[in-house]
């Protein structure tokens, strides 16, 4: 879409160590197949990151303050005063919104709140290191999935859009394009600036290791499968 709204500047949650080089809006960017396809080829691919490595990546990346940003083609993440601007989401042809501060005074999603023409889904998570979000990354990830292959566009958001939003979509990185976590997490840390807090990375983590031992164990049983009908031949 041509006509898009700006996204001001105001009520910022996230601390800014510099302007935004460029001052670049939500829906400016328009990442393509070529950068999926530097971050599927990451050389951190396959590697499983500890806690420190991991906070080390997102510690060295520059923060950004914007209300909203696309991190992957037609997935946005963002925060609550985003969330709130019905008409800017409409302009940007937003199609589903998933909240990860669902049932929070600060966010107010919901199916009556967005109106027939937006797919809503509500995550009630807490932004604290004791609450396991792990059950909902498969929800989720199949949420922004089914949105995303049926030419949609996805708003994931929470109250800061760093935390409990971003590792819901570092989630489906993981699970949906067989991406590791320090390259999902690199890819996204190119559009916008994320932290998840120290369990939500934890559990990350944990995903991340049976993911790919997952992957391995197919390769496997391929390569198997594999040999057995060539002995057969």
């Amino acid at each position: 879409m041509t006509d898009r709204k700006p996204i001001q500047r105001a009520g910022c949650e996230v601390s800014c160590d510099k302007e935004d080089t460029e001052q670049r809006n939500v829906g400016d960017t328009d990442p393509g197949e070529e950068e999926k396809s530097m971050c599927a080829t990451d050389d951190s691919k396959g590697k499983i990151p500890s806690l420190q490595e991991l906070e080390e990546v997102l510690h060295s990346a520059p923060r950004s303050c914007r209300h909203g940003d696309e991190v992957w083609p037609n997935l946005y993440l963002g925060d609550m005063f985003m969330s709130h601007d019905k008409l800017g989401l409409w302009q940007l042809g937003v199609t589903h919104v998933l909240n990860a501060a669902h049932g929070k005074l600060c966010c107010k999603g919901s199916d009556d709140f967005y109106g027939t023409t937006v797919k809503y889904r509500g995550v009630p998570a807490n932004d604290l290191p004791t609450f396991d979000i792990s059950p909902f990354f498969y929800p989720a990830a199949e949420f922004i999935h089914q949105a995303l292959t049926s030419g949609g566009k996805v708003f994931v958001h929470c109250a800061v859009g760093v935390s409990r939003s971003a590792a819901l979509v570092l989630a489906y990185l993981m699970i949906h394009h067989n991406l590791s976590l320090l390259s999902s997490a690199r890819c996204v840390l190119q559009k916008r600036w994320i932290f998840p807090n120290r369990g939500f990375l934890r559990q990350l983590i944990a995903l991340d290791r049976e993911l790919q031992d997952a992957r391995r164990n197919e390769l496997k049983t391929e390569e198997m499968l594999g040999g057995e009908s060539v002995d057969d031949m």
